[in-house]
C-alpha cells in the first residue's frame, strides 16, 4: 500500500498551492494533499476539517494538526527511518507547533519529500538534512479504512 500512497501523492505534482483546498490540479495545501490521498484510498474523509489560519495554532501552542494525525493514522517508529508513502510531520521552527506535511518517497535512490510548498505547488523536493532534523512524527496510513 506504502507504493500506492506514494504513486497517488505524485499525481498531485503540479497542483497550485492554495491555502486550505484539497483539489487535485486545482489546489492544496500540505494538509489538502493527505486530504486528498486519504479519499483516493478510502473515499470520505474520516472527519470534517475546520477552518484554519496558515500559522496553525501557534499562538495557542496546541498541536491541532499532530493531534488529528494521531487521531487517524497510525504512528510510526523510529521517527528518523522514515519508508516511502509514509506521511512526515515537520516543526518548522523550534519553538513553534507542529504545521508541516509530506509524504516520503525515493527520487532516484535519495530521499525526497511530496508536500505542497507555499507559494509554488505540489512537488517532490530532496529531503535535505536539515529539513530531516524538522521531523517530529511519521505515520502510515491505516492497512484499511477506519
Amino acid at each position: 500500500m506504502q507504493d500506492q500512497v506514494v504513486e497517488i501523492a505524485r499525481g498531485w505534482i503540479g497542483t497550485p498551492y492554495r491555502h486550505q483546498a484539497s483539489v487535485k490540479g486545482a489546489g492544496a495545501d500540505c494538509l489538502g494533499l493527505i486530504r486528498g490521498v486519504w479519499r483516493s484510498l478510502y473515499g470520505a474523509e474520516p472527519e470534517e476539517v475546520p477552518g484554519y489560519s496558515p500559522d496553525w495554532s501557534e499562538a495557542s501552542g496546541e498541536e491541532r494538526l499532530w493531534q488529528a494525525a494521531m487521531r487517524h493514522l497510525e504512528p510510526r517508529f523510529p521517527v528518523c527511518a522514515p519508508e516511502p508513502g509514509d506521511v512526515l510531520l515537520f516543526r518548522m521552527c523550534d519553538a513553534g507547533v507542529a504545521k508541516h506535511l509530506g509524504i516520503f518517497s525515493l527520487c532516484e535512490g535519495l530521499p525526497s519529500l511530496v508536500h505542497a510548498y507555499q507559494g509554488h505547488a505540489v512537488l517532490e523536493s530532496p529531503l535535505s538534512r536539515p529539513l530531516q532534523r524538522r521531523i517530529v512524527a511519521r505515520f502510515a496510513f491505516p492497512e484499511r479504512n477506519v
